[in-house]
């Protein structure tokens, strides 16, 4: 009778070890659970920042990790989520490169049966899951932003985003909307800066000599090319009176909207997109009950609550 309680007792343990096990990054048989992740541009800090997230989540989560540059490249991100998926990876992670040219990396990922999640962009192929914000929704916040400082009335110049990808297709979307719905704000000239910050400094001093002083405002699709705008705009005497926003919030964005360089900004939140797409990957992969959809809400920051968001 001792001999069979003794038994019984080590099989509830070990069936309670198993339980826990389960429950953090392990799956099913106490393997390690393996999550590839394929990156937009490393050379991008929102990018790096919601990578980082990612990183720490899974640490946090007994998750293994695989994060690999696409360097802006479809093709190569493609190429990227094919060897994860020779690699036999549990999940797969993408912030896609480009709308449509990423897709077949999702069609690809689905057929091998591989849960995939596009985190902060996404592609016309339907992914396991989509953890980001609504893109839209940011260029709306900061072109109401832009036409309550100007009183309805002014000249813009928008700095698109990597052509192709979501987040430039729905600013561009989101700041006609409001454009639309205020007459008397002009688009001046509309070109993309791809994200760089560099490549936005240059762009802004062709403008500077196109339009001078006829430019009321400027609406960045990103902070980079933002902080681009406003270094040409301080070199040529001209900051003091164009209204510069951007989107993202990155800390030298923040520092920049504290001294009153950068008008404003939209709060985008690394944090949670890279820590959800994690969390949501390792559910898929367990098949657990996850959301498909996870938006989280963008936010104005101006110099009077800047404070709110530094760290």
């Amino acid at each position: 009778m001792k001999y069979i309680l003794i038994a019984a007792l080590s099989i509830a343990i070990a069936s309670c070890n198993q339980s826990q096990k389960s429950e953090g990054g392990e799956n099913g048989s106490g393997k390690k659970l393996v999550v590839g992740a394929t990156m937009l541009s490393m050379q991008n800090e929102f990018i790096v920042n919601v990578s980082d997230e990612m990183e720490a989540k899974a640490k946090e989560l007994g998750v293994e990790l695989i994060t690999v540059d696409a360097e802006r490249s479809a093709l190569k991100q493609v190429e990227q989520v094919e060897s994860f998926i020779a690699q036999g990876v549990d999940a797969i992670i993408m912030n896609p490169c480009e709308v449509e040219a990423s897709s077949p990396a999702v069609k690809l990922a689905m057929d091998a049966n591989i849960p995939i999640i596009n985190v902060n962009s996404e592609t016309s192929a339907k992914p396991t899951a989509f953890v980001g914000s609504d893109d839209t929704e940011s260029a709306r916040i900061a072109m109401k932003y832009l036409a309550e400082k100007l009183n309805g009335k002014g000249n813009v110049l928008i700095m698109h985003g990597f052509m192709g990808q979501a987040a430039q297709i729905k600013r561009d979307n989101g700041a006609k909307e409001i454009l639309k719905a205020n007459p008397g704000m002009k688009l001046l000239a509309e070109q993309t800066g791809e994200w760089d910050r560099a490549k936005a400094m240059s762009l802004m001093e062709n403008w500077i000599q196109s339009y001078g002083s006829k430019i009321n405002a400027v609406f960045a699709h990103n902070d980079e090319m933002g902080m681009g705008a406003v270094k040409a705009l301080e070199a040529a005497g001209l900051k003091d009176k164009v209204i510069v926003v951007s989107v993202d919030a990155i800390p030298d964005a923040l520092q920049s909207v504290k001294k009153g360089a950068l008008n404003a900004t939209i709060f985008q939140n690394a944090q949670e997109q890279g820590g959800k797409a994690i969390e949501t990957a390792v559910k898929a992969a367990k098949k657990e009950k996850f959301e498909q959809e996870v938006l989280i809400p963008f936010q104005l920051v101006t110099k009077e609550n800047v404070g709110e968001y530094l760290k």
